[in-house]
């Protein structure tokens, strides 16, 4: 998937050259020259995880807790160079920094890929996240856009590790540590806030103590930001495999009946309608769930829902009832699944003529 500065230059590309300077490591030679599949491999765990989750198996915590560690280690790249080089008696290349950094992006943004993939709601602002965090796992692939576009610009490269970094947790929170998708969305922030202040320094330069008051606002503006705009950012971990709007629910059985995405205001009955809702949640539901009703884009209720039976694999299956739609329910109607901390899980769409 990576692509090579032209080969048709008369001089060898400014990469080439600063591998050539690299090449004392074997293992960084044969890494280097395999870096196209790195995406691929990563995306591959990422997918396996994904479904090794969904079964409650160890082994997506283990693969989870691996690319951690990984961010650990670049986070103090400073102090391992040092290390290695007081060690091995030779200063690690910055080419083979570069290489652990973009590979370590390429890790993490194709290993969470799946996760967002299957938990967007497409039909919402979700979709301009996940659009984002596609545009950042492709741009880690090309060599001239992240080595010469990304990594050259040392204040674009730390916003972009902090993004990478923003989404790690938010798929590593619940896996790792049995987090609510809440909670990780907190974590997360709290991590962008503090990646952004060296990026906004690099920005502002700040040389008078006047401008870190603008830095520290700065990075809890962005904090803040990507808490609050949590709506849009999909939970790793929960989505919706069944949604239906119905006039019937079999409760006995906990089952809906036929789903409609139209009603005549004629034949609704006193009964009102059924939102129903099963939930995929591999690690467990630990948080409140509600049913939105909105009419016409207002909001006209919250309903907490009562998980009633369900499990890991058939989902947490739980319905709201509303008996009555209003005194004129014609419109345009919105269910949205959301949880107490504000994450939209799915929604449904229904009209009443």
């Amino acid at each position: 998937m990576a692509t090579d500065v032209s080969s048709k230059q008369p001089d060898s590309s400014a990469v080439d050259r600063l591998t050539q300077r690299a090449t004392g490591s074997r293992i960084f030679r044969l890494a280097y020259r395999y870096r196209r599949a790195v995406p691929f491999v990563s995306f591959a765990m990422g997918a396996a995880s994904f479904f090794l989750v969904e079964r409650q198996a160890q082994l997506a915590q283990w693969v989870t807790g691996l690319m951690l560690l990984g961010w650990i280690a670049l986070l103090f790249e400073g102090l391992l160079c040092r290390l290695l080089a007081r060690w091995f008696g030779e200063r690690v290349p910055q080419m083979a920094v570069r290489f652990a950094a973009q590979s370590l992006h390429q890790e993490t943004l194709f290993f969470v890929l799946p996760f967002f993939l299957a938990t967007t709601t497409w039909l919402s602002g979700q979709a301009l996240f996940t659009g984002m965090l596609i545009v950042a796992a492709a741009a880690s692939t090309v060599d001239p856009i992240y080595l010469h576009g990304i990594a050259e610009r040392r204040w674009l490269f730390l916003g972009y590790h902090g993004f990478t970094l923003f989404v790690a947790i938010l798929a590593a929170g619940p896996i790792m540590l049995s987090l609510t998708t809440g909670q990780s969305v907190a974590l997360a922030s709290i991590a962008l806030g503090v990646c952004a202040l060296p990026s906004f320094n690099d920005a502002v330069q700040a040389r008078h103590w006047s401008r870190w008051f603008l830095l520290a606002g700065l990075s809890i503006a962005m904090g803040a930001l990507s808490w609050f705009g949590r709506y849009w950012i999909p939970p790793a971990t929960l989505r919706a495999t069944d949604l239906a709007i119905t006039t019937q629910m079999d409760v006995a059985n906990r089952k809906p009946g036929s789903d409609h995405d139209e009603f005549a205001r004629a034949a609704l009955g006193a009964d009102g309608l059924y939102a129903f809702s099963a939930i995929k949640a591999p690690r467990g539901l630990h948080q409140q769930v509600l049913h939105v009703w909105s009419h016409d884009g207002k909001v006209v209720d919250r309903i907490p829902l009562e998980i009633v039976g369900g499990d890991r694999e058939a989902g947490y299956r739980a319905w709201s009832h509303k008996m009555s739609l209003g005194k004129d329910p014609t419109g345009d109607w919105r269910v949205a699944v959301v949880t107490d901390d504000g994450q939209l899980i799915g929604a449904l769409r229904f009209e009443v003529r």
